[in-house]
């Protein structure tokens, strides 16, 4: 029924029916394009026979961690908050049977917008949208924060306390199974994470929000919020440190990190996404600095694991390698600037 090759990860006949039978409107034959991959979840775009475009969201075909990549819980999370504050791709269809097309996936309305994943990116968007796409995002992150999760219907995932304890359990877990070349230095920042555990706020994490989850309109406001794996109930400050904590200005010159989006003049500072943040939301923010400190480590955990699962050839030999060796550098450098920074905390209590 498709009308296009067979791209990876989707068996492009059965699908196609699939969604013939379970998306209204939907005209077959359909085709399909693989829009992002690699090894987060991969996401499709389904064009139908009149033109309509829609979004495909399945599992990466290898390398798959325990408890990521669960469509079902993206699928929760993006019905939710469809029709809240919070910009989302419309939900259409959801299929757990994996005999279509090896996984579950769910399909959504197909959000046209630019996602600013590097500096190439944000110079497409003139100054003034700039400062609207940093002031936007931050009012995003607020209604993600503010939706009541009970009344969203996300009610059972709340649990009031032990957030910080399972993420780090959980990071550091995936880690140690990964055999990680630094499991040294990330024990140590985990036991000074572990150490210096703030009270729990409550609320929605989106896990993962920064400019490169996010597609934005010509003028810089935010159309729809993308990748909801790693979304839970938590502390939403955790959200607001890895915003910080991946922000970056444009005179960082000692920010291991490759360059990314908010380097570009017109984004404003860390400082301003915090001081809009703490405005709008009302929310005591004098616990960002840990969370900063925990993103890092988290950021350190995944790009050493990520090396250590290729050099291991559990990943295909698809020329990653150098990629992969440079992000665990970097996490190590991420690793050492979050030591530093609780080690401080720490003497100082």
């Amino acid at each position: 029924m498709a009308a296009s090759p067979e791209p990876p990860g989707i068996d492009t006949e059965r699908v196609g029916r699939w969604l013939a039978s379970h998306v209204d409107g939907l005209t077959g034959p359909v085709s399909f394009a693989l829009v992002s991959g690699g090894r987060s979840n991969l996401t499709y775009r389904v064009t139908d026979a009149a033109g309509a475009e829609y979004a495909l969201r399945r599992p990466p075909l290898g390398g798959v961690l325990e408890t990521a990549h669960d469509m079902g819980r993206e699928w929760r999370f993006v019905s939710a908050l469809a029709g809240t504050g919070v910009p989302v791709a419309p939900p259409l269809a959801y299929c757990e049977d994996t005999s279509v097309t090896g996984a579950p996936f769910y399909v959504t309305g197909f959000v046209d917008g630019l996602v600013l994943a590097d500096p190439a990116s944000a110079l497409r968007l003139e100054p003034p949208a700039r400062g609207r796409a940093a002031r936007n995002l931050v009012e995003v992150l607020v209604a993600l924060h503010d939706v009541d999760p009970y009344k969203a219907g996300l009610g059972d995932l709340v649990r009031r306390t032990g957030y910080a304890e399972r993420q780090l359990r959980r990071w550091r877990h995936q880690a140690r199974q990964s055999g990680a070349a630094e499991l040294p230095l990330l024990d140590e920042v985990h036991d000074l994470l572990a150490a210096r555990v703030p009270a729990q706020a409550g609320g929605i994490v989106h896990g993962d929000y920064r400019p490169g989850n996010l597609a934005f309109g010509p003028d810089g406001t935010v159309r729809a919020v993308f990748d909801w794996e790693l979304a839970t109930s938590g502390d939403p400050l955790a959200d607001l440190g890895y915003l910080v904590a991946s922000w970056q200005e444009p005179d960082d010159g000692d920010d291991p990190s490759p360059p990314g989006p908010t380097t570009v003049p017109g984004f404003g500072t860390r400082e301003q996404v915090v001081a809009r943040y703490a405005r709008l939301s009302g929310r005591d923010v004098s616990d960002v600095p840990y969370w900063v400190a925990f993103a890092r480590w988290r950021l350190a955990c995944i790009s050493a694991g990520v090396r250590a699962r290729y050099l291991a050839g559990h990943m295909a030999d698809d020329g990653y390698r150098e990629e992969a060796e440079a992000r665990a550098a970097v996490g190590v450098r991420l690793a050492e600037a979050a030591r530093d920074a609780l080690g401080g905390v720490i003497s100082d209590g």
